[in-house]
C-alpha cells in the first residue's frame, strides 16, 4: 500500500513538472516505478503512463495544438516507433542509453546555438524527425527531450509547444504500446499498474497549466534546460553502471 501511495505522489509531482516544461515525467517517475514493480515492468508500465500524461496535455492546451505539426510529426514517427519497439529486443540498451545521454548534454548548449540563429524548420522536416524519435523512442523508455528542439526549432513555445508536442508524443506512445501488446510485453496487470500511475501524471498536469500561463519565455527556457540536463546524466549514469 505504501508503495503505490509513493507511487502517487510521486505521479503528481512528476506530472507537474512535465506539464509545465513538456518532459520530465519519465525522469522523475521511472526511479520509483524500477523501485515498486522492478526494472522489468518499469519501461512497459511507463509506456501506459505516457499514454495518460500526453493525453492530460492535449486536454488541458486543446486550442493551442498545431495540428498540421502533429499530423507530420505522427506520419514519421509512428512506424518509427513500432520498428524501435521491435529492435529493443535486439540491441543493448545501455549503448543507446549513452548515446542518448551524451546527446541531451550536448543539445543543451546546441538548443542555445539553434535559437540564438533563429534557425527554424518547416512542416515537411517534421516528418523525418517523427521517423527518428519515434525509432529511438521505440527502444528506450522516453526522448521527450529530443523533442524539445525539434518543436522549437518550429517556432512553438509554451502553451501551444505541450500541446503539439504532447499530441505527436501520444501518437508515437500509442504505437509503442501496441507493439508491446502483440509482442506480448503489454499484460493486464501491468497495463493496471500503468494506469494507477498515470492517473496521479494526469492530476499534476492538468494543475501545471495554471503555473504554466504565469511563467515567463525565459523561465520556461531555462526549466527545459534543466530537465535535459538530468535526463541526459541520468541516462549516461544508467548506462555505465
Amino acid at each position: 500500500m505504501l508503495t503505490y501511495a509513493l507511487v502517487l505522489v510521486v505521479g503528481a509531482v512528476a506530472g507537474l513538472v512535465s506539464g509545465i516544461v513538456g518532459t520530465g515525467a519519465t525522469v522523475i517517475l521511472l526511479p520509483v516505478l524500477v523501485f515498486a514493480f522492478g526494472p522489468i515492468e518499469a519501461v512497459p508500465t511507463m509506456a501506459i503512463v505516457a499514454l495518460m500524461s500526453n493525453f492530460a496535455k492535449i486536454t488541458s492546451w486543446w486550442k493551442h495544438v498545431d495540428w498540421r505539426a502533429t499530423v507530420a510529426y505522427a506520419v514519421g514517427g509512428i512506424p518509427g516507433a513500432a520498428l524501435g519497439a521491435r529492435t529493443l529486443l535486439r540491441l543493448p540498451p545501455s549503448i543507446i542509453d549513452l548515446a542518448l545521454g551524451v546527446f541531451f548534454l550536448v543539445m543543451i548548449p546546441g538548443r542555445h546555438w539553434i535559437t540564438a540563429r533563429n534557425y527554424r524548420i518547416g512542416l515537411a522536416a517534421l516528418v523525418p524527425a517523427g521517423f527518428a524519435i519515434g525509432f529511438l523512442t521505440g527502444i528506450v523508455v522516453s526522448t521527450g527531450p529530443l523533442s524539445v528542439p525539434v518543436f522549437g526549432a518550429y517556432g512553438l513555445v509554451k502553451g501551444a509547444f505541450i500541446a503539439t508536442e504532447a499530441a505527436g508524443s501520444l501518437a508515437l506512445y500509442i504505437s509503442k504500446a501496441a507493439t508491446f501488446r502483440t509482442l506480448g510485453a503489454l499484460p493486464t496487470d501491468i497495463i493496471l499498474k500503468g494506469l494507477i500511475a498515470g492517473s496521479a501524471v494526469m492530476v499534476g498536469t492538468y494543475g501545471a497549466r495554471l503555473l504554466l500561463e504565469r511563467l515567463h519565455v525565459a523561465t520556461f527556457q531555462r526549466l527545459l534546460d534543466g530537465v535535459m540536463l538530468v535526463s541526459g546524466a541520468m541516462l549516461i549514469w544508467e548506462a555505465l553502471r
